[in-house]
């Protein structure tokens, strides 16, 4: 009888040892925030482990580069900022492969001062454009091929708002998520906001990615590890946040609440995680059509050669299968 009720104790894993975690470490690419919060979220709520995994997120920040550390077989998977990053992977021959895309539309904006001549989208091209280096390269030569927008109105963008605080016949990049927010606190008024995704700009963005031989060699460990990230996303939006908010104060101690608040309220107002083909695919979504599209794009603007293999950039197998699509709030 003792021997049976211990056989039953082991097949029901009463005094089983727990299973080992896998260890995985996820490398973002600036400074804990809320566009960070799905990831944080499925560390605080538990949902990495119950998918069998021990995560440790790596903020990233100016003094760090957390794809190159990917590429070195340093971490496991990084947060990519777009498909550019990886179409360039391929056309440098780095084995970097998106296998999720956590933001449907890519938060980069332009701003303009309200009521001085800017109101609309059309207007902007006329106006002096306060441009980061990185954007410059990308999606500003979309914007010359695309609006009309020229090079020679542009003034390098160094992070600092108050050239165009000061200027009102200007512009300025940003995300949604964060510039608009800034410029209200330190101008003292709501920016006009211009979605490069809403006028066409068909980027993936908040990417996960990770080593081609990782997907070979060890596709269950991508599979829980995105999936996990999804439901994360879920949680984070619609559920209780709190505790990955902390987390997230925890590693960026200089971030605000109200910051959080508002990344938080953009990100559902905008539809940058959670509208398009995730609607009815789930959180993470990529099509083939989107990337052939957005491809196309970039190859108009001479980012690349219209014969890259593009398609190494990405795969499919380990999203638009509906996960958490349960856990969006019915309307």
């Amino acid at each position: 009888m003792m021997r049976f009720f211990a056989a039953l104790g082991a097949l029901l894993g009463f005094a089983a040892p727990a299973l080992a975690l896998d260890k995985v470490t996820f490398g973002t690419n600036w400074r804990a925030e809320a566009e960070h919060g799905g990831f944080y979220q499925a560390l605080a709520d538990g949902t990495y482990r119950k998918y069998g995994l021990d995560v440790t997120i790596l903020q990233g920040g100016p003094q760090s580069n957390n794809r190159l550390l990917l590429a070195a077989g340093r971490i496991d998977f990084d947060m990519g900022a777009n498909m550019i990053q990886a179409f360039d992977s391929v056309a440098e021959n780095v084995p970097i492969v998106a296998v999720a895309a956590m933001f449907q539309k890519d938060p980069f904006i332009l701003m303009s001062h309200p009521h001085a001549g800017y109101d609309h989208f059309r207007d902007l091209p006329k106006a002096t454009a306060f441009i980061g280096n990185d954007g410059l390269v990308t999606v500003y030569q979309w914007l010359k091929l695309s609006y009309g927008f020229s090079e020679d109105k542009v003034k390098i963008y160094t992070f600092n708002s108050a050239p165009f605080l000061a200027d009102k016949n200007s512009i300025e990049q940003g995300y949604v998520t964060s510039e608009p927010y800034a410029i209200a606190q330190q101008g003292g008024f709501t920016p006009n906001v211009f979605l490069a995704a809403d006028y066409g700009y068909q980027s993936y963005s908040t990417t996960i990615e990770t080593r081609r031989a990782m997907i070979e060699k060890n596709p269950d460990l991508v599979r829980r590890f995105v999936e996990a990230s999804i439901i994360g996303w879920y949680h984070y939006l619609y559920g209780d946040n709190a505790k990955a908010n902390a987390l997230i104060r925890e590693d960026n101690p200089d971030i605000t609440d109200g910051q959080i608040a508002y990344s938080i309220a953009a990100m559902r107002k905008y539809g940058i995680v959670d509208s398009g083909d995730a609607l009815k695919r789930g959180i993470g979504a990529m099509t083939d059509a989107r990337m052939a599209a957005f491809f196309k794009q970039m190859a108009a603007a001479k980012l690349f050669k219209p014969d890259l293999d593009y398609k190494r950039a990405y795969t499919l197998t380990f999203v638009d299968h509906g996960v958490g699509l349960s856990l969006r709030p019915k309307p």
